[in-house]
């Protein structure tokens, strides 16, 4: 089933990493990133701080290598190159990222880039999962062929015959499948289809994600979230006490903007909706503390090529086999 996982898992580790002081290095998604519209099994929204964590225990410098090439297979490949064709590509693209041409990277210059990098990384993975979901090889998507592609061709799909959590998951997705049909011909294209992928990243969608994860949250019906059902302890399930004080110091410092105890609409979608800028922010940060050795505030291309493997990554091992076009070097 399309992008179910592991993310609540996940959510826990970061919440752990994050309250070390530690960067918040694949807090998704890509695009967003990283990276997604994740939903749990019973057809609940996932909030963002497991959201952009979009691919599986996604290490960090994963993320630094797709938060510079805006696309996981790109990432792949120069993991196969040797460090002199890493550094030769690094440095072409330090010459697209380099804006006002002055062989120095700023901050502004590199927020700019992995920004662009997000975008990419969502319409490259978009892009896959409607080439999967596009049956009939026609440049649209159905309902039927995503829900067959993402549920399994086996599965009845009429109403009298899904059930419970399935039938609740399935429903959600049918809402945002039909949001995302902006002329509302049955089908979505590419540019739609991206929208239903990463409705987090369309404020258009936000309403939908907003009522689906306040009918699972909200178990007293107050249009609000409280701690406890921002925590949404299962039946039986106990915590650690250390990941429980971490939620309550999230809960209460960074999403409880008013602090009254509870999450109203606008506190939730900043939960539940991904912030890039942010995220890029973060990761600005990191590069800047891994490569500017002369603390200058500014990455020259040598400090760059110096930590090439910190921004692309590379391995001297089999690279021959895998010098296929790139399509940022195709013009080479």
């Amino acid at each position: 089933m399309a992008r179910l996982g592991l993310l609540w898992a996940l959510a826990a580790v970061a919440a752990c990493l994050l309250s070390q002081g530690l960067r918040q290095a694949s807090v998704s998604a890509a695009s967003a990133h990283i990276h997604s519209h994740e939903r749990e099994a019973d057809g609940a929204m996932l909030p963002d701080e497991h959201n952009r964590i979009h691919r599986e225990h996604q290490s960090h410098s994963e993320f630094d290598h797709e938060a510079i090439l805006g696309s996981v297979k790109e990432a792949e490949e120069f993991d196969h190159l040797s460090p002199d064709e890493s550094k030769r590509r690094l440095g072409i693209l330090l010459s697209k990222m380099d804006v006002n041409g002055d062989k120095n990277i700023d901050r502004s210059e590199l927020h700019a880039w992995i920004m662009r990098s997000f975008k990419m990384l969502s319409e490259e993975e978009a892009g896959d999962r409607f080439e999967d979901a596009d049956e009939d090889s026609n440049g649209f998507v159905t309902w039927l062929e995503y829900a067959k592609n993402s549920f399994g061709e086996d599965t009845d799909f009429s109403d009298d015959h899904l059930e419970g959590a399935h039938e609740k998951l399935m429903k959600n997705e049918k809402v945002m499948f039909e949001a995302a049909d902006s002329n509302k011909d049955g089908k979505l294209d590419r540019a739609e289809f991206l929208i239903f992928q990463f409705p987090e990243e369309n404020p258009a969608m936000h309403p939908h994600l907003l009522a689906q994860t306040l009918e699972e949250k909200d178990k007293d019906s107050d249009g609000f979230i409280n701690f406890e059902e921002f925590l949404d302890r299962k039946e039986g399930e106990s915590p650690e006490k250390e990941y429980i004080i971490v939620q309550e110091q999230k809960f209460n410092g960074e999403f409880d903007k008013d602090g009254d105890g509870r999450l109203n609409s606008a506190e939730i979608l900043s939960w539940i909706t991904p912030n890039n800028d942010d995220i890029a922010k973060d990761e600005v940060d990191h590069l800047f503390a891994s490569a500017d050795d002369d603390h200058d505030d500014l990455l020259s291309y040598n400090e760059i090529l110096e930590h090439y493997d910190v921004f692309v990554g590379s391995e001297a091992t089999d690279y021959g086999d895998h010098l296929h076009n790139m399509h940022l070097f195709d013009e080479l």
